[in-house]
């Protein structure tokens, strides 16, 4: 079968492309006046009125300095005139919207995590209607003059909530230390990029990311009407914000009560030495950093090489945070990880953490977590390999059940997205052994990343942009 043709010039840029940028700034807006939404949109469109045009997946040149793109809640599209019974036909996670009790449940948004706690507007769904989004390479002054223009473009039209901003790390680093962006999905029919590279992953079907094109299960997602059906596409955008004086706390104590070294812990937690080396390539130390096109490229089982093989989460815990969120081929209960993978287009905010001088400066990462359905991807992904431990399937090694089983070597939540509690809070570090008898259990820890803010969006066409701009 040949790959789908798409149609890049009516994908908005960041569901296929990521920019390599330093700075990000998303406007949190509520529509004020739907008529001159209608005009903000089509001169974003259009790229009129001194404003920079919507960024598209077709590749410019010469190269844009200047990214911009825009996405709706629900209630933002029933603000612009979308009729009620169109907005039934849309995802269900994305009718609910991120500060329903439902959702919040699903996704862990309780505690400190919990939508009444939200921050820069975000707390009151029924009035967060759009993210305006811009990303620029790296001048501080252009951010300004650009966000000024769009400003002075939006007046009138919608209240600014907030402005989220985000700003790259050296050598893209996130504040726990951890060398990010290394692993997305290859998306089929997506337009290649310099930073595509190969690994032993299937590649994902193009309906998995954008809707209108076949998905891993065989359908289709779309909505009413076909305007916004096309080439449009569902994100989580989130704001989320990082302990590092709790996390390397957490390091230090479990360390010693797990009897390994710091940087080991580490290693164990995330499934990747801090350099990005991923554990399963380098089970012993976090070596010489490979190349970008050898980072992602193992899986977990290996069946032709019993050397190879780590059914068992010897090398790389079951647990880890790279493991929960993407089992590759492990053998996990339900459909297989193609079914539930995400794009993530997140930055670092906030200063960076000086452990010398240790504070409780916010900071963390903000971005979207991209698919098609909220419902099968993000909250899947979310609410059952991250906050759950038993949907890893009974599976043995070469050694057969004298050396364990996998549903004995995984316990607790996710480390860093976890809704992890003191009194209940658990992570395995896997040894050979009958029915996890040597097993090393650390418990007692406290959750690393609090929600500060989330908005389920929803990503038109180009298409889609102009059939809104004309509903008033």
């Amino acid at each position: 079968m040949t790959d789908p043709v798409i149609d890049y010039a009516d994908v908005q840029g960041t569901l296929l492309r990521g920019y390599r940028v330093d700075l990000a700034r998303h406007f949190i807006l509520s529509i004020t006046n739907a008529a001159a939404m209608g005009q903000f949109i089509l001169a974003l469109v259009e790229g009129t009125n001194g404003l920079p045009s919507i960024t598209t997946a077709k590749r410019s040149l010469p190269h844009r300095d200047v990214f911009v793109n825009l996405s709706f809640t629900c209630t933002g599209l029933a603000a612009l005139g979308v009729a009620a019974g169109d907005l039934t036909t849309f995802d269900a996670a994305f009718q609910r919207g991120a500060t329903s009790t439902t959702t919040a449940g699903i996704v862990g948004d309780t505690g400190s995590s919990a939508p009444a706690n939200w921050i820069g507007g975000m707390s009151n769904g029924s009035q967060v209607h759009a993210v305006l989004s811009l990303w620029v390479d790296a001048d501080p002054a252009q951010l300004e003059s650009v966000s000024a223009q769009l400003r002075a473009a939006f007046a009138g039209a919608c209240t600014e909530l907030s402005a989220q901003d985000a700003e790259a790390l050296p050598d893209n680093h996130v504040h726990f230390g951890y060398r990010d962006n290394i692993a997305q999905p290859t998306v089929i029919g997506a337009p290649p990029t310099k930073r595509s590279v190969p690994d032993d992953q299937p590649a994902v079907k193009t309906g998995e990311f954008l809707l209108g094109y076949a998905n891993e299960s065989g359908g289709t997602y779309q909505v009413t009407p076909a305007a916004l059906s096309t080439n449009s596409s569902y994100a989580a955008f989130r704001l989320l914000q990082q302990d590092v004086a709790g996390f390397e706390t957490f390091l230090q104590q479990y360390s010693a009560k797990a009897g390994i070294d710091v940087e080991t812990l580490a290693a164990k937690v995330c499934g990747r030495w801090r350099n990005g080396n991923p554990l399963e390539l380098f089970p012993d130390g976090p070596g010489t950093v490979l190349p970008s096109s050898q980072l992602n490229n193992f899986n977990y089982v290996n069946t032709a090489d019993p050397g190879q093989d780590d059914t068992l989460g010897i090398k790389c815990p079951i647990g880890s945070h790279i493991r929960r969120n993407n089992p590759r081929n492990g053998a996990v209960v339900g459909t297989d990880s193609t079914h539930h993978r995400i794009v993530r287009r997140a930055m670092p905010y906030g200063p960076v953490y000086d452990p010398a001088k240790p504070d409780d400066t916010p900071r963390g990462l903000v971005g979207f977590f991209i698919n098609a359905s909220l419902t099968n991807q993000f909250e899947f992904l979310t609410s059952q390999w991250n906050n759950l431990s038993d949907f890893v399937k009974s599976a043995t090694g070469p050694g057969g059940s004298a050396d364990g089983n996998a549903v004995y070597n995984i316990s607790g939540q996710d480390v860093f997205l976890g809704t992890n509690d003191p009194a209940s809070s658990s992570f395995t570090l896997a040894a050979i052994g009958s029915k996890g008898s040597n097993n090393t259990t650390i418990t007692g820890f406290d959750r690393m990343i609090v929600t500060r803010g989330s908005i389920y969006c929803f990503f038109p066409g180009i298409g889609g942009l102009r059939y809104l701009a004309g509903l008033n």
